[in-house]
């Protein structure tokens, strides 16, 4: 049953699926010394900047914790958002691997660099974590994005105070489209130090990869980050079979045609739910997620046909997701239901 519980529910894009085909071919290198490593990496190197070191893992939640602690020593803290992913849904790994997690209070998913200051506290104090980094999302939980200016102010304050950017970016193409600009001004150009760049979300069968972006970062890098990844159970044997994926992901324009489709569905989703009058939509529509309070004797009977997320259930908000195969006519029919029960409650 296709619906809108997540972009994780959906299945492998078929060029990503034939890249793996392609690349089961023969013998290659093991750990990353392979062709198509070789060319993802050129690749990223385009979009963000030849500086940029890169390192393939297994999954969002590695991605992330492995970036912070590459970052932090064990007596420091990560500012974040009180609803990402980092703080509500990592099952602590943050900080078993890496340190302990600061939450600030969010808007629409967003922090301010207002909330940001005021919630580094106790500088030098030997009884407090000393704040090293600063982890946004982008886009956030809620879908919406966080400007270039606003990116940009949050750099220069955290970089003023000694501290990083870490970008937790698991659908971070999507920004593009919002956005309409690159990876390396979204990222390199505005100061942030490592990204957490999603595969899994956009359409692969598996693979993420951290982006260490900064050039006084690299040569830790080399000596700190690949020891960590492997420690943590994260280096692939057969990494050819996730970078082959992102060769074919980021050598075409494949990352905005999938990006600018699962953005479009959205559009078209929030335009449907928002013409419910009994439907109220909660949160600015930037990316692929709409997020909507839907009457609660409703959800039962519309997840019957199209699943999706309760996202709190004291008001029956609830996530929409759009996909890459997300068609125009499962929207449709989606919608229909709606306005049918609007019509006969």
């Amino acid at each position: 049953m296709k619906g809108f519980g997540s972009d994780n529910h959906s299945g492998v894009h078929p060029e990503l699926l034939k890249a793996i085909v392609s690349a089961n071919t023969e013998h290659a290198p093991s750990y990353g010394t392979d062709e198509y490593s070789e060319k993802a990496i050129r690749l990223f190197k385009e979009k963000f900047g030849q500086q940029t070191e890169v390192f393939f893992v297994f999954n969002g939640t590695a991605a992330n914790v492995l970036s912070l602690r590459f970052l932090t020593e064990r007596h420091e803290s990560i500012l974040c958002s009180d609803v990402s992913h980092l703080n509500l849904d990592e099952c602590g790994a943050p900080e078993f691997f890496a340190a302990k997690l600061i939450t600030v209070k969010s808007t629409e998913g967003k922090m301010s660099l207002a909330d940001l200051k005021a919630s580094l506290k106790r500088k030098g104090d030997q009884h407090y974590t000393q704040s090293r980094v600063v982890s946004l999302t982008q886009p956030t939980e809620l879908g919406t994005c966080y400007s270039l200016e606003e990116i940009r102010a949050i750099c220069q304050w955290a970089h003023s105070e000694g501290m990083r950017v870490h970008l937790d970016g698991a659908r971070l193409t999507n920004a593009l489209i919002h956005l309409n600009c690159t990876f390396k001004e979204m990222t390199t150009d505005l100061g942030v130090d490592v990204v957490s760049f999603g595969g899994t979300k956009n359409g692969l069968m598996m693979g993420e990869a951290i982006l260490v972006l900064s050039s006084d970062l690299i040569a830790e890098a080399k000596k700190k980050l690949k020891f960590i990844r492997k420690q943590a159970a994260q280096l692939p044997s057969k990494t050819r079979f996730i970078a082959c994926q992102f060769e074919r992901y980021l050598s075409s324009e494949l990352y905005l045609q999938i990006a600018q489709h699962s953005c479009s569905m959205a559009q078209k989703l929030f335009e449907g739910v928002s013409a419910v009058p009994q439907v109220k939509v909660t949160a600015t529509r930037q990316s692929n997620a709409v997020f909507a309070t839907i009457p609660k004797p409703w959800v039962k009977h519309l997840k019957e046909k199209y699943f999706f997320y309760v996202w709190d259930e004291s008001n029956f908000e609830c996530r929409l997701m759009t996909s890459w195969d997300t068609q125009p006519s499962e929207i449709d029919g989606f919608v229909n239901l709606l306005k049918q029960f609007s019509e006969t409650t």
